[in-house]
């Protein structure tokens, strides 16, 4: 009897765990799911009756394809990644439809991979473009290659106000792209340290007038893997270990660059300062000189609270700063912690104490404290913005000006 009523109580523990467990779980699943998933559209160049660059076998359509489907494949294994393709076989898409898809799906991020090629077989190297127009000739010229593809669409004369053979088509950035920039050049530097830790020559981040990169609304790259041209270059983009390779090199960044995306992320805007104490203020009164018709009065000494916790607000209106670092644990803002950079403040957001450097109400006041904020070291570095202590986009910002 006595190892019946054990049974049924451990039969009544056990059946009570198995329910909080499956509780758990459920509210486990549902917080998993209510999480964002970072939407990434992912392009692979030419396609088609569009072959791209090609030397001998090396086909830049193929290359291209075989790379956005690897990457695809690596992103996938990430539950917060979303991927979109523009093409998944060999099928030509016209450039405002690669665009299209991305603005339509409301892509937080855009990736266009090519191949380069050029007439001499020595330049080799990868290299990734950003949306601009202070590129030099030879960024020009690789941006005129790429987008003379238009001629071969139906009615390109109506899709595009453009001609790929013609300077006077160059066109200036628009308030929305310039927002964009910062963050597709730190995500293009993510791009190129992991090319250079492979060992490719590291041409680094340019800027040119790709109309794929003009026509979209998110922060996007265009990624040249290689040149065909060159011999060694070449066979390596064509095989399968080279083409494994660089996409797991451009899916290393992509998801180093949605982690920042995320703590970035804001919920409270507390302005959090160490515990700070001050010495009571003392009054010292000095006597007179001796006077048997007056007094020395002696006024009382005031004592002021020690400050524990300052909550500090930034003005009213929009701010922007840039921020610098981000940590789990504090780090006490003073300039020896932050390579010489004074007047550092701390946010903690997100269970994150964040680092930011300058406050201005100036745009163009902000990008110069971001380029002295690279100078000393901080190349992650990037801009945000507030208002009125809530965390705003930066296109939100410029129109609240």
């Amino acid at each position: 009897m006595e190892f019946l009523k054990l049974s049924k109580y451990n039969l009544v523990k056990i059946y009570f765990l198995f329910l909080t467990s499956i509780f758990f779980l459920l509210g486990f699943s549902t917080t998993v799911s209510a999480q964002k998933k970072y939407t990434v559209v992912l392009d692979a160049g030419h396609g088609g009756k569009d072959s791209g660059a090609s030397r001998g076998s090396y086909k830049e359509k193929k290359i291209a394809l075989q790379v956005v489907l690897d990457l695809g494949k690596e992103l996938l294994t990430s539950k917060d990644i979303k991927v979109i393709y523009t093409r998944k076989t060999d099928d030509f898409i016209e450039l405002h439809n690669r665009a299209k898809i991305a603005n339509t799906k409301k892509a937080d991020l855009f990736v266009s991979v090519h191949c380069n090629a050029n007439n001499s077989s020595k330049p080799h190297g990868a290299e990734t473009y950003v949306l601009g127009l202070n590129g030099n000739k030879e960024n020009l010229e690789i941006s005129r290659k790429e987008n003379a593809v238009i001629l071969l669409e139906d009615n390109y004369k109506q899709n595009y106000d453009y001609d790929p053979n013609s300077p006077e088509s160059l066109i200036g950035l628009s308030v929305l792209q310039e927002e964009n920039l910062d963050l597709s050049l730190g995500f293009g530097g993510l791009v190129q340290t992991n090319f250079k830790s492979l060992k490719r020559y590291n041409r680094k981040v340019k800027q040119a007038n790709f109309l794929v990169l003009r026509e979209t609304v998110m922060p996007s790259v265009l990624i040249e893997l290689g040149f065909l041209s060159n011999k060694t270059e070449g066979k390596f983009l064509n095989s399968r270990t080279g083409q494994i390779r660089m996409a797991k090199a451009i899916a290393k960044a992509i998801k180093k660059y949605i982690k920042r995306l995320q703590l970035n992320k804001v919920q409270d805007n507390y302005i959090v300062k160490t515990e700070k104490k001050r010495t009571p203020l003392k009054i010292v009164v000095k006597p007179k000189k001796k006077s048997t018709a007056e007094k020395v009065v002696v006024k009382k000494v005031v004592k002021k609270p020690i400050e524990k916790v300052v909550v500090k607000k930034t003005p009213a209106g929009v701010r922007f700063k840039v921020q610098i670092a981000a940590s789990r644990k504090y780090i006490k803002e003073a300039s020896y912690n932050f390579k010489g950079l004074k007047n550092v403040e701390l946010m903690f957001i997100d269970n994150y104490y964040k680092y930011y450097y300058g406050s201005t109400a100036v745009y163009t006041e902000i990008k110069k404290v971001l380029i002295e904020a690279k100078k000393v070291g901080y190349k992650d570095a990037w801009v945000v913005a507030f208002k009125d202590d809530q965390k705003i986009s930066i296109k939100e910002a410029l129109k609240n000006l």
